[in-house]
């Protein structure tokens, strides 16, 4: 079920994030690990949040502002269980987004978003904060 979070739901997007991001961007140097997990509560201040819910269990989450999805990320425990792919078609047809912004060096994730029928429109050199972490932009085909 994917339902409203609400800001008692961001320890547990912490954890979710925090279990993701460990599993997924091994190429994340450790001091922005923790600079980006500080700033996780006044992220989710800027987007509309939605969790997937099983059994009473928070499994992943999407956040959108403005027709992009901003964060979505599925804990590792749930990983390949179409939670994912669940979250960003609710962000589609129920949030209207269109484009996203991913890690170039997160291969996974572009390869998600590619077959979810997202293509490049765009590269950035640097993640929106300057960090040097290369960011393509996807928009729907």
């Amino acid at each position: 079920m994917i339902r409203k979070i609400t800001e008692s739901d961001y320890p547990c997007l912490i954890d979710i994030w925090e279990s993701a991001v460990s599993a997924t961007h091994d190429f994340l140097d450790r001091k922005d690990f923790l600079y980006y997990r500080e700033h996780l509560p006044g992220y989710f201040e800027c987007v509309s949040l939605y969790g997937f819910e099983q059994d009473g269990v928070l499994a992943g989450f999407v956040g959108v502002a403005e027709g992009n999805v901003e964060m979505l990320f599925v804990h590792d425990d749930f990983r390949g269980r179409g939670i994912g792919k669940s979250l960003l078609q609710y962000a589609v047809s129920g949030l209207w987004a269109c484009k996203v912004d991913v890690n170039e060096q997160n291969t996974q994730a572009v390869g998600f978003y590619m077959h979810l029928g997202f293509s490049i429109v765009g590269r950035s050199e640097t993640d929106p904060d300057g960090k040097p972490y290369p960011i393509l932009h996807l928009g729907l085909k």
